[in-house]
């Protein structure tokens, strides 16, 4: 059988402010921005393993697993007795779900089904691209 997951995606933090999130956690931590939207950015290990993404809509850690196609991630892990929270739903780059698996873990999986963001000069987002 197959991976299901491709790798870990991002580890989702809340902050209160982006701002402050950034200054914190590019400043001192070293991490560096990759995208901004207004409700969220992406900050970037040194070995581009995972991203971590602060955001300011959820008071909780997410951590988010990428996948090939998230229509059929879901059929396999209701088969393997877990569960959908919620979605699938859209995301500029793809399609998103809330999963839980047998033991009540909650994650979200993702595929990049449309593409990854582009950027300007600043990391703010642009558009998405298929390259």
């Amino acid at each position: 059988m197959s991976e299901l997951f491709q790798n870990i995606d991002c580890i989702e933090l809340y902050v209160s402010d982006l701002d402050d999130g950034i200054s914190y956690y590019c400043t001192s931590m070293g991490l560096k921005l990759l995208w901004r939207t207004d409700t969220s950015v992406g900050l970037g290990m040194e070995n581009d393993a995972a991203e971590v993404v602060l955001q300011t809509e959820r008071r909780k850690m997410n951590v988010d697993f990428k996948v090939e196609s998230v229509t059929l991630s879901i059929d396999r892990i209701i088969r393997s007795g877990g569960n959908v929270q919620q979605g699938p739903f859209d995301i500029p780059i793809g399609k998103c779900a809330v999963v839980r698996d047998k033991w009540d873990n909650e994650y979200v999986i993702l595929d990049m089904s449309k593409g990854k963001y582009v950027t300007d000069e600043h990391g703010n987002v642009v558009g998405v691209s298929k390259d």
